[in-house]
């Protein structure tokens, strides 16, 4: 069964940085796109990144860009997301999704399955 295990989340003051990992199992990673989405206190959820199956082709939320770096290792069926310069509002439960196909995207409807989340808390 496909299995999405984050990790990597924590507590870390304003303008820090941290680096969140998925591990993935029970399907054949190489082949899907993968994403994260992020949930904030009392907000819903907010697509913030995508890669392609092979890793070539990214894509960003706006409020996001230039800060967070989406990146994957197929070879270890794990994907990883880069966050630099947190601000408060990036406190949020995060997620890794596995795409339904190939193409990154920030589309909820292209993902199938998600992870259980882990947390970030932007504090100082």
């Amino acid at each position: 069964q496909v299995q999405l295990v984050e990790s990597g989340g924590g507590l870390v003051q304003p303008g820090g940085s941290l680096r969140l990992s998925c591990a993935a199992s029970g399907f054949t990673f190489s082949i899907y796109a993968m994403g994260w989405v992020r949930q904030a206190p009392g907000k819903g959820f907010e697509w913030v990144s995508g890669i392609s199956s092979g890793g070539s082709i990214t894509t960003y939320a706006d409020s996001v860009k230039g800060r967070f770096t989406i990146s994957r290792d197929n070879a270890k069926n794990t994907l990883y997301l880069q966050i630099n310069s947190l601000k408060s509002e990036d406190t949020a439960v995060y997620y890794c999704a596995k795409g339904v196909g190939p193409r990154a995207t920030l589309t909820t409807a292209q993902y199938d399955y998600w992870g259980q989340g882990t947390q970030v808390t932007v504090s100082a």
